[in-house]
């Protein structure tokens, strides 16, 4: 594969994270942050564990955060080897509704500026860091719930911030293997884009940094976006040819998936955009059952019993 025909990322298509309570995650993320339970199924190594999907109000690639809620499990730290932040976009001129629906909810906000754009980064119930970031590009939300209307919405990932413990490894990965583009550096962090309207700024710490440990509070992984399946197995080589070692092609159902780990520790994934979070859903029900892959269907009734009820609920302070 030459240089001239490597394949390049749109950005990222989802990130996925440990957590202990099912329940408070759905009134953070759905409730407070407004986003749509958009899938209700299984982690299929550990279908007594749920696995939650949330974004814009069709799952659309750029816009899933994704959680394993496991009731009783340790706190993970977060450092190196992990995405340190996850970034969410909204839209341009509402981060004042943001800071008054934070303050509203008593959650501890810190402002930043990076590369010239505020930041509202805040911690979720088991202090997984997150950040508002205002911008005009990215289609705006069509999705509205609780006291955050549609017009003020997540319009889904602005990008990440990455823990590298090999930060200049991890950069020449992005630029070379993944095809983002640097852009700038300054205050300790490396700025990437991609070609995409969302999903598509990454930063990376310059200097190394000390390590994380796994657990509720920290991201399992980062997931980038593969157009098609065809591109993926494009995709598959690329990684491999580059000197990585990355798994078969999974099946997700949702999407087609490949893991690797990089050289600064993060876990990586690459899935396919298609067939996307209504292939056994309508568009207009989505998240509202549990859903399950035809495998484990016979075993529905032994599963319900292991998951802890949950509900999409307007929260005390929207009503």
């Amino acid at each position: 594969m030459t240089e001239q025909t490597k394949l390049r990322t749109a950005g990222i298509h989802h990130i996925t994270a440990f957590v202990r309570d099912a329940q408070a995650t759905v009134d953070f993320y759905a409730g407070l942050l407004g986003l749509r339970l958009v899938k209700k199924t299984i982690n299929f190594d550990a279908p007594e564990v749920y696995h939650l999907y949330f974004g814009d109000e069709q799952g659309s690639p750029g816009t899933i955060i994704t959680f394993f809620p496991s009731a009783g499990s340790r706190l993970g730290r977060v450092g190196a080897g992990q995405v340190g932040i996850t970034t969410y976009v909204v839209p341009a001129d509402s981060l004042d509704f943001w800071r008054e629906r934070l303050a509203k909810f008593n959650i501890a906000v810190t402002e930043t500026i990076r590369f010239g754009e505020t930041y509202l980064q805040f911690d979720d119930p088991d202090g997984m860091h997150a950040e508002l970031v205002a911008r005009q590009e990215g289609a705006a939300s069509t999705w509205g719930y609780g006291g955050v209307p549609a017009e003020k919405a997540i319009k889904g990932f602005g990008g990440a911030v990455l823990y590298s413990l090999a930060p200049s490894r991890t950069a020449h990965l992005l630029e070379h293997v993944m095809g983002l583009t640097k852009v700038g550096e300054e205050n300790g962090f490396a700025r990437f884009q991609s070609f995409g309207d969302i999903g598509n700024i990454i930063d990376v710490n310059v200097t190394p940094m000390a390590a994380g440990a796994g657990g509720a509070g920290t991201v399992h992984h980062i997931a980038w976006r593969a157009k098609d399946f065809e591109e993926h197995e494009g995709w598959r080589t690329q990684v491999e040819t580059s000197g990585y070692q990355p798994t078969p092609i999974v099946d997700r159902q949702y999407f087609n998936a490949i893991y690797f780990r990089e050289a600064g520790g993060i876990l990586f994934e690459i899935a396919t955009d298609p067939p996307g979070f209504a292939r056994d859903e309508e568009q207009e029900s989505l998240g509202e059952k549990l859903m399950l892959p035809e495998w484990y269907e016979q075993h529905r009734d032994q599963i319900v019993k292991l998951l802890p009820p949950i509900e999409v609920r307007v929260l005390k302070e929207d009503q």
